[in-house]
């Protein structure tokens, strides 16, 4: 196996593992078609282009993404934007789908198995450290640092971690941990969340980010695989055994969270049910937003399709093309549409009389006319027809579409199609 040089940076010695493989089954039918991380978020990105941007902009270049479910349209993403790296450069990102190469019966048992089956894989990249990812998760951070904190405490795993309020902890896996950072025990979504020391009203929880030597969790992994009690995940079998029996370092988010100082705290979102979909959506239209998209120090990469400008078009009284407080992408026409407080992705057409207000509209949908529109997410391609009312009628939206206890109405075309059929 080849040996990286001493003296390299670490980012340069590091791999990121990137687990994408999980339906996100809370985000109901926005993953009927696709895994979560293939999922639309923020006017023209997919949510994996966080968790892969980060790794890039950290100094990594050797990546692979692990799949499994409905992995098509996520594969097809990494081939559109994320094809650029360059073998004769060191660089590499492989897409590993579960394709059965230990047994002819077996997937990816679990997020340790998704590792496991792809030693060989990592054992090529040559390298000295591997950072396990979630690709599932909006947020901004330097890898590179959370790599030499890793370093410098001598810790068999590292693992950053969330500072949440106690009475919120319990969703999470929580770290108890002294005062020098060491996790004495890691507790999957306890009832009474420990408190940190010295700030016992907040907790640590953790981010699902893994930082490990390669050696040592390629032994832990092989272990693991023959042992048929395990259920082969990272959060409940390994994490636990090496802060039992080795050495476990919490690294908080805030140490390595990327700003660009208009954001007023560390952000980071599990965009994982559709009310926390829509919030994070929504979030960047604000004046001034909780995640700062236009920081051209920290790009997030994607497949940038190439697609003319925006448009607006009509200036009549009650038929005005017009966007306030809203992102509107390329290739976006807002033909006599209102549109306030929205996020239209790539393609949208809105068509003249028709009310925008508090809506998330995923690529190439298209809102007709004197359609109103409020507090909805719209899935990629959906047609809504003329004067289509939605997020004014509580029973009415429950009637045809899905509607959250928070109030958002998730529309798809089948659900369109339903509709249409049953009205005649």
């Amino acid at each position: 196996m080849m040996q990286p040089r001493p003296n390299a940076r670490l980012s340069s010695q590091a791999m990121a593992f990137v687990l994408a493989g999980g339906r996100g089954s809370r985000l109901k039918e926005l993953t009927d078609k696709r895994a979560k991380p293939a999922v639309y978020f923020g006017g023209k990105t997919r949510i994996i282009d966080f968790a892969l941007s980060n790794a890039l902009n950290s100094g990594i270049r050797k990546m692979a993404i692990a799949t499994q479910y409905k992995a098509h349209s996520l594969i097809r993403h990494m081939q559109r934007g994320w094809g650029f790296f360059r073998a004769e450069r060191n660089e590499y990102l492989d897409i590993l789908p579960a394709s059965q190469r230990v047994s002819e019966t077996q997937w990816y048992l679990g997020t340790t198995d998704a590792v496991t089956q792809n030693i060989d894989i990592v054992d090529s990249y040559g390298v000295k450290y591997i950072i396990v990812l979630a690709g599932d998760h909006i947020y901004k951070m330097d890898y590179e640092i959370m790599l030499a904190a890793h370093a410098d405490s001598g810790a068999d795993v590292t693992i950053g971690c969330l500072t949440v309020p106690r009475a919120e902890a319990s969703a999470f896996g929580v770290m108890k941990v002294d005062a020098t950072g060491r996790i004495s025990e890691f507790l999957e979504k306890p009832k009474d969340p420990p408190g940190l020391p010295g700030d016992p009203g907040n907790a640590l929880a953790s981010m699902g980010i893994y930082v490990f030597d390669w050696v040592f969790l390629r032994e832990l992994l092989l272990r693991d695989a023959a042992d048929d009690n395990s259920s082969h995940d990272f959060g409940n079998d390994l994490i636990p055994e090496i802060v039992a029996k080795g050495k476990a370092m919490a690294h908080r988010f805030a140490e390595s969270c990327v700003t660009s100082g208009l954001e007023e705290e560390p952000y980071w979102r599990d965009v994982g049910t559709i009310d926390a979909f829509w919030q994070a959506n929504i979030d960047l239209t604000d004046f001034v937003p909780k995640l700062d998209l236009y920081d051209h120090s920290w790009p997030i990469w994607t497949y940038a399709e190439s697609v003319p400008p925006a448009k607006f078009i009509h200036d009549e009284k009650g038929r005005r093309g017009s966007a306030v407080s809203s992102l509107v992408s390329g290739d976006c026409i807002v033909s006599g549409s209102q549109v306030r407080n929205s996020l239209l992705f790539t393609g949208v057409r809105a068509h003249s009389y028709s009310a925008l207000d508090f809506a998330v509209v995923l690529p190439y949908a298209v809102v007709n006319r004197k359609a109103r529109l409020k507090k909805c997410v719209i899935d990629r391609g959906v047609i809504i027809p003329d004067g289509l009312t939605v997020g004014e009628d509580a029973d009415e939206d429950a009637r045809w579409f899905r509607r959250t206890e928070g109030g958002v109405v998730l529309i798809t075309q089948e659900m369109i199609d339903r509709r249409a059929a049953a009205l005649g």
